[in-house]
């Protein structure tokens, strides 16, 4: 199993140390959020600390950035630090899209299917296979002259992953990404009876090996030294179980285990401002669906219960602005659970 945490990007003068450290304790990588905080700009700060571990976007938003600045962004990561990087790519919702991007919005599936053709498109040029040229419906890119070409790196291409949840954008990924990056809101459940079946289909159809693909994330991880840490992160998660099973776009994970119902009242509740009260409707067999629960010296069984056989990464922050806090011993612990995807060496 691949490990990964996360950065404190709230401030860039600290990225460089916790960079360093979490190298040191042996975790796979670092993966960041567009949420309060650019994605790429504390990747930067750690690439240029480190000297081994992976830099992914976990994710960043594709539409409010045109595939030509993804791929500038992405390619100058890569080369910058050996080909470390992997462009992590999300749609996002069309009410984030639309008021906070202010953005135009589409059916996501086709258009990130091109975006994604796009960016390749790009490197590609860039790497010397051929001019640009890709037109599609939603992205036409046609002129690359030697003065915008940036420099070569020896390594290949970023990797690309996608955040998908629904079934569209599950096909997408399988048929055009590098790995697939799969939200927390998810069980075991859905993830063998609805996830698995969409990718393994897509990357049939496309001739692909799944040992070149990876699957990642799938559920949250609640750990910590003792009793007392983890249900403080117990109840953290609580609550971002019932702040996604608000909303409509992720009942069908919940209708899985016959919990439609619950998806409805926490919507009601949302809409009539009970913010502070939706995480007490949700009971802790349900919040352990969503997660592997432990204390250090446990978490590791958990873990293979509860993601080994499908996921091939995890990240062990359940809490995107909290790095996790696994000791070296765990790491390895968790490293020698089988994996399906083999990373190039």
């Amino acid at each position: 199993m691949r490990v990964f945490t996360t950065l404190p990007q709230e401030d860039l003068r600290k990225v460089g140390p916790a960079a360093q450290a979490i190298e040191a304790t042996g975790y796979t990588g670092v993966s960041t959020q567009e949420n309060r905080h650019d994605p790429f700009l504390a990747l930067a700060v750690a690439g240029v600390a480190t000297r081994k571990i992976e830099l992914h976007t976990g994710v960043a938003i594709s539409f409010p950035r045109s595939p030509m600045v993804a791929a500038n962004i992405g390619w100058d990561l890569a080369a910058s630090t050996g080909g470390r990087f992997t462009l992590g790519l999300g749609s996002q919702i069309r009410a984030h899209n639309e008021r906070r991007f202010s953005v135009p919005w589409s059916p996501p599936a086709p258009r990130m299917r091109e975006y994604i053709q796009a960016v390749r498109a790009i490197w590609a040029a860039w790497k010397g296979d051929g001019k640009l040229s890709y037109e599609g419906k939603h992205y036409r890119f046609t002129l690359m002259t030697p003065n915008f070409v940036p420099e070569a790196y020896d390594a290949p291409a970023p990797r690309i992953g996608l955040a998908a949840v629904g079934p569209a954008m599950l096909k997408v990924a399988a048929e055009e990404s590098d790995g697939a990056k799969l939200h927390v809101f998810c069980t075991r459940k859905y993830l063998e009876n609805k996830v698995m079946p969409i990718l393994s289909e897509g990357l049939s159809r496309t001739g692909r090996a799944r040992e070149k693909f990876e699957i990642s994330g799938g559920g949250f991880v609640v750990t910590g030294k003792d009793d007392a840490a983890v249900q403080k992160l117990f109840d953290w998660v609580r609550y971002r179980v019932a702040f996604y099973g608000s909303t409509p776009a992720y009942w069908p994970v919940f209708e899985e285990h016959g919990l439609g119902d619950l998806g409805r009242k926490l919507n009601a509740m949302t809409k009539a401002g009970q913010w502070n009260e939706i995480a007490a409707e949700v009971p802790d067999d349900v919040v352990h669906l969503f997660a592997a629960v432990g204390r250090h010296d446990q978490i590791a069984q958990a873990i293979e219960a509860r993601f080994g056989g499908l996921v091939d990464s995890i990240s062990a922050s359940a809490n995107s602005s909290k790095p996790a806090d696994l000791p070296p011993d765990l790491l390895q612990d968790l490293a020698r659970i089988p994996t399906v995807y083999r990373p190039q060496t």
